[in-house]
């Protein structure tokens, strides 16, 4: 059966514009909504105080990051990850892109300054502020697995086991307060373990293989203790 060159051109590009709409939000370059994203890193903050609410910076390379556009397609597309953005997060692009008319010239100095302050090295980088817009409490990555749902709880461990979600999660349950933040220095504790056994550089073997997968394993059993409480 033969294919008619003109359904099938116009299915390409059928194919590319709903491609395009699923995985890029226009970013706004005034003024800040939560839940939507801006490249106005100082009305975010403004926005972000007064809604008492985090901010997440996307230090990204929109045009060119492989994982940049990977993560916009699988994860910021996705429903379960604007329902709950349009009420918890206040969304800030911070953009390094090849065409340089992507970013006004006025955010162009501001981000590299966001990058050198919060210690952005490679792209994408999801650096979470407390509604300060100073304070960091976390960052996330991207990751080929990751869905909205994925990322959602993510988001929501960073914020849960920062000093004010602590804070606020033991005010608003007194009596599970002190198994709480064991579980979270037990996560924690294990992570700094990992962190100081990687930073001997131990070589690539199977002993050590098996030290890694030991660690991954008490990772992955002190963070579904701390699951009991989200």
């Amino acid at each position: 059966m033969k294919t008619n060159p003109f359904t099938l051109t116009f299915s390409l590009i059928l194919g590319c514009l709903i491609t395009t709409a699923a995985t890029a939000d226009e970013v706004a370059t005034e003024g800040a909504e939560v839940g939507k994203w801006t490249m106005d890193y100082d009305a975010a903050v403004k926005l972000a105080t007064e809604k008492k609410v985090p901010i997440m910076m996307n230090f990204t390379g929109s045009d060119w990051c492989g994982w940049c556009k990977l993560m916009d397609k699988t994860v910021f597309a996705g429903e379960e990850w604007k329902s709950f953005a349009a009420e918890n997060v206040v969304l800030v692009t911070i953009d390094f892109p090849q065409d340089k008319s992507i970013v006004p010239e006025k955010f162009v100095g501001q981000n590299e300054e966001l990058k050198n302050k919060f210690g952005v090295r490679g792209y994408p980088t999801y650096v979470v502020l407390d509604s300060d817009g100073e304070t960091k409490i976390g960052q996330l990555g991207a990751g080929k697995g990751k869905t909205p749902e994925s990322f959602v709880k993510e988001f929501k461990r960073v914020v849960l086991t920062s000093p004010a979600g602590i804070e606020a999660y033991a005010k608003a349950n007194p009596e599970k307060a002190d198994a709480f933040k064991a579980a979270i220095q037990e996560l924690e504790g294990v992570k700094q373990e990992l962190d100081d056994w990687i930073a001997t550089k131990p070589q690539r073997n199977e002993e050590n293989t098996k030290i890694f997968e030991g660690f991954k394993e008490r990772i992955e059993a002190a963070s579904a203790k701390l699951d009991e409480f989200e």
